[in-house]
């Protein structure tokens, strides 16, 4: 994007062309080589148009409006499954839970992006043949591989959004990292948008029930569930026409966050010691360290393309340093409890499957370790960081899509 831009420097319609494509991208690429530009009226211009703070909310176009309507819309018919046509919920929501927003997100961005048509067949196709493949998994309250690939198909079908967000260059490394700072901004309007939805709940079943009316359950059943399904529908599309709502809140949030997970986990780790509790020997434990070890890469990936967005002071690159160090040492002992308990117990398809996702963040984490090392060496930029973690995203994919479609072949959907 950057060369691209100063390739067309002084072809306005070829600039409103790179910015329309990719709004986020255009404007911190513009923002690195603007001091070298100043002078140059159009660079001026674009700096002016680019850092011009709007407090009004942005709706976007007539059709932008109609197609979140209609996919918000479309997405708590989808929720409503069960209840319209007897399906059972226990057989239904662990299946197919990914498949109420998820597609309609990628068609929204293979919309907005005006996706290749193969492009568009190769998702269209992942997410049919995923929706056919685990409606038609055995019935079974005991499979292990069925569980793992219901919490492994989300991951999947998040990926096919991915690569609808990205568009028609799935190797452009800066769109990934754009992809993940969506989700955190996401997070944060769907968040909100949720908080409001409660506050609303909560009046109108109230004012209601001063006059003698009970709808508690008719408003969860319709009301609830067509606005749960449908909150990031409308998170999407407020992130997306109106970037300035989160952009400054997603940095704070990151900045807050990341120093208070680096004492949580000292002050845990230490914890572990005097408790008597070990992840070698108590199933639930290690289940939980896991689920530790999940989230706080994932607030480590959130903390990295934040820093790639805004150039990270020294200390907020410390600290992730850090954060990513002990963060390799939980992985380790979570690794290492893995390994022990398939050595006393042999193998079975949980902890193949998590011995599998333990290797691949700790190398994942270790590539984000060595490369933020350097960036406080100021050997290299932070944007190196964000790459480590962009390049990595396919290795993921790689094991979600073995979890999800060789395990139960490989363990005889036991």
């Amino acid at each position: 994007m950057k060369d691209q831009i100063l390739n067309h420097l002084n072809n306005p319609s070829q600039l409103e062309k790179l910015y329309r494509s990719n709004r986020a991208t255009f404007k911190r690429e513009f923002s690195t080589i603007y001091p070298d530009l100043k002078g140059n009226m159009l660079a001026d211009f674009w700096n002016e148009r680019l850092n011009y703070e709007n407090d009004e909310i942005n709706w976007g176009t007539g059709r932008e409006l109609l197609f979140v309507i209609i996919a918000g819309l479309v997405a708590g018919f989808i929720a409503k499954i069960p209840a319209m046509f007897q399906v059972q919920e226990e057989f239904f929501y662990p299946r197919n839970i990914s498949f109420i927003f998820l597609p309609l997100l990628a068609a929204y961005f293979a919309w907005k992006n005006n996706l290749q048509p193969k492009l568009i067949a190769a998702i269209c196709g992942v997410i049919l043949v995923s929706l056919v493949y685990i409606n038609l998994l055995p019935v079974s309250n005991t499979s292990d591989t069925l569980i793992l690939a219901c919490i492994h198909l989300p991951l999947l079908i998040w990926a096919t959004l991915g690569s609808a967000f990205v568009g028609n260059n799935l190797y452009d490394y800066s769109k990934r990292l754009d992809f993940l700072r969506y989700n955190g901004d996401l997070i944060v309007m769907t968040t909100l948008i949720l908080i409001a939805g409660g506050i609303m709940t909560g009046l109108t079943i109230g004012l209601f029930a001063l006059i003698g009316f009970q709808i508690e359950e008719l408003y969860f059943e319709y009301v609830g569930i067509f606005g749960l399904a449908a909150a990031p529908i409308v998170g999407t599309y407020l992130t997306q026409t109106n970037p300035q709502l989160v952009s400054k809140v997603s940095p704070v949030i990151a900045k807050i966050f990341s120093p208070l997970v680096l004492g949580m986990l000292v002050i845990y780790l230490s914890a572990i010691l005097y408790s008597g509790k070990d992840p070698y020997n108590d199933r639930e434990f290690l289940i939980i360290f896991n689920l530790l070890l999940i989230g706080v890469m994932a607030i480590i990936f959130f903390s990295v393309a934040e820093s790639s967005r805004n150039n990270n002071s020294t200390s907020s690159n410390w600290i992730l340093l850090l954060l990513s160090i002990v963060t390799i040492l939980v992985n380790g002992i979570a690794l290492s409890a893995i390994l022990f308990r398939i050595a006393e117990w042999g193998i079975t398809p949980n902890r193949l499957a998590v011995l599998g996702g333990n290797l691949l963040i700790l190398a994942n984490l270790l590539l984000v370790a060595v490369n933020l090392f350097r960036v406080v060496q100021r050997k290299v930029g932070t944007e190196r960081v964000g790459r480590s973690i962009a390049v990595y995203l396919p290795v993921y994919l790689g094991w979600i899509i073995i979890v999800v479609f060789l395990f139960p072949l490989l363990f005889g959907f036991k």
